[in-house]
């Protein structure tokens, strides 16, 4: 009895300690190829679903994701994981062989639908996330190009589609900038 009663002390006396660990373990790793644009913008590829449960301690009010949610990575209970934070869940569903001017187009509605709010846009490894923000940050917010290509330009180098959709939306705002 003695030895059972030493025990359960020396548990209880350790209990604090083993909650401040608790308090203290280490964040879920960051999603790939995250970019923090702005204060109020950050873009990234597929985040986990613990990360994504850390939206809102992290500020964050929203959600873009860009991908069709039938994609082999997407995780099913996203939407969920987002709406129990209180934080507004957006699928644009862009099809990487084909995005249109209609998808970027929905997106900056979209985002600006956000404006002064913390928004998270992802997709699967940024590239999506990067290029039509890109797009709204110089058509819709006016930066300076070549400045923002700068993020687009460390996740990767638009081709195909993706090269014809920036170029043409650049070409129809009457913004002078080709990267390629």
């Amino acid at each position: 009895m003695k030895n059972r009663l030493a025990a359960g002390m020396r548990l209880l006396l350790s209990l604090p300690l083993l909650l401040s660990a608790a308090a203290h373990a280490a964040p879920p790793p960051a999603p790939p190829n995250l970019v923090a644009l702005s204060e109020q913008l950050v873009t990234s590829g597929q985040p986990s679903a613990d990360w994504l449960a850390t939206l809102g301690a992290q500020g964050f009010d929203a959600v873009i994701y860009l991908a069709p949610p039938t994609v082999g990575d997407a995780l099913r209970e996203e939407p969920l994981i987002v709406a129990r934070q209180g934080l507004v869940f957006i699928n644009i569903p862009v099809r990487f062989d084909a995005p249109s001017a209609r998808d970027f187009e929905t997106f900056a509605a979209q985002l600006g639908a956000l404006k002064g709010r913390k928004v998270l846009v992802h997709c699967q490894v940024n590239m999506r996330a990067s290029t039509l923000s890109f797009l709204y940050r110089t058509v819709v917010e006016k930066a300076e190009p070549r400045q923002a290509y700068e993020q687009v330009a460390r996740i990767w180098t638009p081709s195909g589609p993706w090269k014809t959709l920036m170029l043409d939306q650049l070409r129809q705002h009457q913004i002078n900038f080709d990267p390629f």
